[in-house]
């Protein structure tokens, strides 16, 4: 079947290269938000003064994202004894629960201009932007390989994501004030930011939750694991089945295995056949089975779970 789960994790980045690539989005990205908060209050302008709010979140965003990629990389120990790989799913949880506060900040702020209207330079709020923007590519192209390996550097790319579209709203804003003196497209802009924002953030953070609360991975069901394990020459039945990801690149899977076999060898040709299927078909690389016999087996057994 296909994998869609294991998908994109064929030619790794280095990691030193990559961790000098977020360090480097870092330092732009603190720069922008400078130019655009001051941009920002000189302009009047509160959807510029939300790019840089977005574009903060980014910088640190991408501090978080760096530093937990050199955590996750730690081996295993005493205390973590899976190691440290979920260091980045936390991050990831933590960047993209601060973008979705961020959004409904600025759809507060936005509303509030709808009321409360004020003087804007139209062609300052334009040049900043398109600063903006340029800060955006090159970030976007800094972490842009590195996001199809990692949930965690993902989550920080699409943060530079919403910056870049961020940045346009405001520059065809900008436009629209200096042309036609159209004051509410500035909180306009910024609510169009804030619901793309929350769109993005919520639809990616599904995924990181599913995988810290231990759910079964992307692409995988199963009821179709559970069939393809008892084709399996010698196996009789399969219950207990659990199957999730200590990472996006490491997936787990754990059974009961119910099997007439009862010599040593046999039983662990028929363990080696199922861990080859399971690799080969599924993409799950790390598999522990406990095996029973026919009359030893587990009393009414869950066949997932339990």
């Amino acid at each position: 079947m296909p994998h869609d789960h294991a998908k994109g994790h064929h030619h790794h980045v280095d990691p030193d290269s990559g961790d000098r690539a977020v360090a480097a989005a870092v330092g732009v990205n603190v720069a922008l938000t400078v130019a655009e908060i001051v941009g920002g209050i000189l302009s009047g302008s509160v959807a510029l003064i939300a790019d840089a709010v977005h574009n903060l979140s980014d910088a640190v965003s991408l501090a978080i994202a760096w530093a937990a990629r050199r955590i996750g990389r730690r081996p295993t120990d005493e205390t973590m004894t899976f190691g440290y790989k979920r260091a980045e799913l936390v991050a990831a949880l933590i960047n993209l629960t601060t973008l979705i506060i961020i959004g409904l900040y600025l759809v507060y702020e936005a509303i509030q201009r709808f009321f409360a209207p004020v003087e804007i330079i139209g062609w300052l709020m334009i040049w900043v932007s398109v600063f903006a923007l340029v800060v955006d590519a090159v970030t976007a192209w800094l972490t842009y390989r590195l996001s199809k390996e990692s949930v965690n550097i993902r989550a920080a790319f699409l943060h530079n994501v919403a910056d870049a579209l961020g940045s346009v709203a405001v520059i065809i804003t900008g436009v629209l004030i200096v042309q036609f003196g159209w004051s509410w497209a500035d909180p306009l802009a910024t609510l169009l930011i804030a619901g793309y924002i929350l769109w993005m953030a919520v639809g990616e953070i599904r995924g990181v939750i599913n995988t810290l609360m231990l759910g079964t991975p992307p692409g995988i069901e199963p009821d179709a694991v559970l069939e393809a394990m008892e084709a399996v020459d010698g196996v009789e039945s399969v219950h207990h089945l659990h199957v999730w990801q200590i990472s996006e690149q490491v997936t787990s899977l754990e059974a009961h295995l119910v099997t007439p076999a009862t010599s040593l060898p046999e039983i662990t040709r028929i363990k080696s056949a199922i861990r080859a299927m399971l690799s080969d078909q599924f993409g799950i690389g790390h598999v522990t089975l406990d095996t029973e016999t026919p009359d030893l087996a587990c009393d009414h057994p869950s066949r997932i779970g339990g």
